[in-house]
């Protein structure tokens, strides 16, 4: 139960608060005057392998962040399928919807394909991607299919942490061999780039996918493994 005193506080704290809060944003848009992070942002664009300035942020400049982001949606597929199997899921579609069905998922993988790769110079990149591969699990669950197209429950795990492996595993590479972590080498940042949100985009589709399943994959009745 609130005491009184407590009724005055907490609204004070939630107030000071949020006046700290909005006096930061004040003070970081109209702020001293001089270069501000989005005009270097930009000035470096030919410097990060790619043309887009979006994925020259996420992927270079602040490649840290996205890695993070990466884990983020992996620790939420763990915590997902640490709460038991999925559903038993949706009984198979009718002969139209599960024509459309599979008229729909090619076009949504070669959608994803191109926001791939249309990403390096043009709005696009792995997130993007992801989400169309993602989008096409979900259609398949919703139209009956098991598990949503994805592999057995081995190689699954594997897919949903390849984003974070191959992230992890390049910036430790490049420090090896003398740069800092994530600190891409001018003639190899466009491929290496690349290879990062290929690994991303397999991972954030099998991981979006997965987790709309709500659960770890059905196993199969007789084998044991997931179809």
């Amino acid at each position: 139960m609130i005491r009184p005193l407590e009724h005055i506080l907490i609204p004070l704290g939630l107030i000071a608060v949020g006046g700290l809060l909005g006096w930061s944003f004040f003070l970081a848009v109209t702020g001293e005057a001089g270069d501000r992070l989005a005009s270097v942002a930009l000035a470096r664009v030919p410097d990060s392998g790619v043309s887009n300035p979006v994925t020259s942020v996420l992927l270079n400049f602040r490649a840290y962040d996205t890695l993070l982001e990466l884990a983020v949606l992996l620790s939420a597929l763990l915590g997902i399928w640490s709460l038991g199997a999925a559903g038993s899921g949706f009984q198979p579609a009718a002969s139209i919807l599960d024509g459309m069905v599979a008229g729909f998922v090619p076009l949504l993988i070669l959608s994803a394909g191109y926001m791939l790769w249309v990403g390096a110079y043009a709005p696009g990149g792995a997130f993007q991607a992801g989400a169309l591969l993602g989008a096409a699990g979900v259609m398949l669950a919703l139209a009956g299919h098991r598990n949503a197209g994805l592999p057995c429950e081995s190689r699954l795990r594997l897919l949903v942490a390849l984003g974070v492996f191959v992230f992890t595993m390049t910036g430790l590479l490049l420090m090896v061999l003398g740069n800092g972590f994530l600190t891409y080498p001018p003639g190899l940042a466009k491929w290496l780039i690349l290879i990062i949100e290929t690994a991303a985009t397999l991972a954030i589709g099998a991981t979006l996918a997965a987790a709309y399943l709500g659960g770890r994959p059905a196993a199969h009745p007789t084998t044991g493994e997931t179809a």
